[in-house]
């Protein structure tokens, strides 16, 4: 990886910085050494271990365009305009967890049930374009509220399997297949929505070794975060119409210090990328006096196969430093961007480990973006599970204009885009009580961009409680 000289500078100051205040977190070198305990000799059998448990979450967003731009919705038989689009959906899970049998190999399954149901149901607010299936875009559908095909209405209720899956576990490794959650850089649960999305594969976790686990699996199919089909991968930034019929990722995660964790992952979409990941974070000194965390991602992006998107050559990082005073976090984050096309990832995953994937993910072809933010938890003035924050993030030099074609046409027409986001939230847990560990989420954030960059002009304002349930 080629590093930039503002991240170069970065670096040299966080040094500086760990250096003075790099007093009580502990640097000390832990050694790989054969896990002694076994977590299937600890099984409890296929009934004793079982729970019922589950969450249900009011999820509420109002967006409005600004600079002129609109959403669209079907009125009469034609679409009409609106810059203002509204969704608000409850949505449910009841999840079942069986124990793992006892002995050498131990079985166990998951299975949970997913229901949404659409609050917001009038047509002109959920501005879903031509209806159908969630897309994105102004006016090309809704991906917050699912809406029928025909006429861009709201689907009132509907359920899904979200999870159904069959564990096979020896000693602390365990295999899984069906559908599941899975969590890495680049496959991973996107849950920004009343409903997570989740994937169709099978998994092998292993953590055999103290300090160090590994992770090999392939999936087939996702499991949308606001439908009820299951689809072939695509990615987020692509032409949406193409597809990869199998991903394959493998990673491994390593703590060689108690102050370092880092991973290696390395994800195949089949006939579009090879994508390869490498992150750490690392903490020096004492937060009650002032610590440092330090946060490195880097994927390096490149066409696989058939080259369903063309071609790809991709280096993108972020560096992040956050300062730590007792209530107090204090963060700079940097990103860049070098290649001609976005830095792209799967549909319906969280798949971006970036420091500046926010409203904006600031990832136009060869961009660059630094984000400001401060966050302080209230718990040290007597108010434990308040938190609030608020940052800045502006981006700037994006330049598509060498872009040779292919999944990416249109970013030939960035050049020189720039763009800024500004947000503003509070979140509140729970602490005791019938309620306890419910989350009350309400943000505020604005994005204004030129007029080529992608993610145009908006405001929007979020509210979402989850509240979680044990039934069993």
């Amino acid at each position: 990886m080629k590093l930039s000289s503002t991240a170069i500078l970065a670096l040299a100051i966080s040094s500086i910085t760990a250096t003075a205040y790099a007093e009580t977190q502990s640097q000390a070198f832990t050694p790989v050494t054969i896990n002694d305990k076994s977590a299937q000799a600890e099984a409890t059998g296929f009934v004793e271990g079982q729970s019922i448990s589950g969450s249900t979450r009011n999820w509420y967003a109002n967006e409005q365009l600004k600079r002129g731009a609109k959403f669209a919705y079907k009125k009469d038989g034609q679409l009409a305009e609106t810059d203002r689009r509204i969704n608000w959906v409850q949505g449910t899970i009841v999840k079942y967890n069986s124990g793992f049998t006892e002995g050498t190999v131990g079985f166990s399954t998951e299975i949970a049930a997913y229901n949404a149901l659409a609050l917001e149901r009038d047509r002109e607010n959920l501005a879903s374009g031509n209806g159908g299936a969630p897309k994105t875009g102004p006016a090309s559908g809704n991906n917050r509220t699912l809406t029928h095909k025909d006429n861009g209405d709201a689907v009132d209720q509907w359920s899904k399997l979200g999870l159904a899956n069959i564990k096979a576990r020896v000693s602390n490794t365990t295999l899984t297949a069906g559908r599941m959650n899975f969590s890495s850089p680049q496959v991973d649960v996107i849950g920004n929505r009343a409903l997570p999305s989740s994937f169709e594969g099978v998994a092998i976790h292993s953590e055999e070794l103290n300090n160090l686990a590994f992770d090999v699996a392939t999936f087939d199919r996702v499991s949308p975060r606001s439908e009820q089909s299951l689809q072939k991968f695509r990615t987020e930034y692509g032409n949406g119409r193409m597809e990869s019929d199998h991903v394959n990722t493998a990673g491994i995660s390593y703590q060689p210090f108690a102050s370092l964790t880092t991973s290696l992952w390395g994800t195949q979409a089949e006939d579009i990328w090879n994508q390869y990941y490498f992150g750490a974070t690392h903490v020096l000194g004492d937060s009650s006096v002032l610590s440092l965390t330090t946060g490195l991602n880097y994927y390096k992006t490149v066409d696989e196969g058939k080259k369903l998107l063309g071609e790809i050559d991709n280096d993108t990082y972020s560096l992040s430093f956050g300062l730590t005073h007792l209530a107090h976090t204090l963060t700079f984050s940097y990103q860049e961007v070098n290649g001609n096309e976005y830095f792209d990832y799967l549909h319906e995953t969280n798949g971006i480990y970036l420091a500046n994937s926010l409203l904006s993910d600031f990832n136009g072809p060869n961009e660059k973006s630094f984000q400001v933010s401060y966050g302080i938890n209230m718990a040290e003035y007597g108010v434990p599970g308040l938190k609030f924050n608020i940052y800045q993030a502006r981006g700037w030099g994006i330049d598509g204009t060498h872009y040779k074609g292919g999944g990416y046409d249109g970013v030939q027409a960035m050049d020189g885009e720039t763009h800024y986001e500004y947000g503003i939230g509070a979140t509140y847990a729970v602490q005791s009580g019938p309620l306890k560990a419910t989350t009350v989420r309400g943000t505020y954030t604005a994005h204004r961009a030129s007029e080529n960059q992608a993610d145009g002009s908006i405001n929007e304002f979020r509210l979402v409680t989850t509240i979680p349930f044990n039934i069993l």
